[in-house]
């Protein structure tokens, strides 16, 4: 068995607490690049994305792409979004990413929003 990286083995940490805990709810899970901070909401059950945000998209592209300002943008859209799906509570997935920085900018402005978690 191939040895995991850091990332990797904080990944599937943070899973595996999220399926005890999430009863049923969506997900909101993050990924952070270089560049770029996406954003969906995904039903694990059905498999499917109920709602997306990245700062790739037209209206938020001009908030800044790798700022906490940009991730903040994209944490109200993500929010914004959820509620327009019906979704008012989700589990937060950060992936393998540490809690700080964009990450936090972006769950703090999604809880502002309207998201429970």
């Amino acid at each position: 068995m191939a040895k995991l990286s850091l990332f990797d083995r904080r990944r599937r940490r943070v899973r595996t607490a999220l399926r005890s805990v999430s009863s049923g709810k969506p997900r909101l899970s993050v990924h952070r690049s270089q560049q770029h901070i996406y954003a969906q909401v995904i039903d694990d059950k059905d498999g499917k994305t109920l709602a997306a945000a990245s700062t790739l998209d037209k209206d938020l592209k001009d908030k800044g792409n790798a700022t906490r300002e940009g991730a903040a943008a994209v944490g109200k859209a993500i929010a914004e979004r959820a509620k327009k799906a019906g979704v008012s509570a989700v589990v937060f997935d950060r992936g393998g990413f540490l809690f700080h920085g964009r990450v936090k900018a972006l769950a703090d402005a999604a809880r502002e929003g309207g998201l429970e978690f």
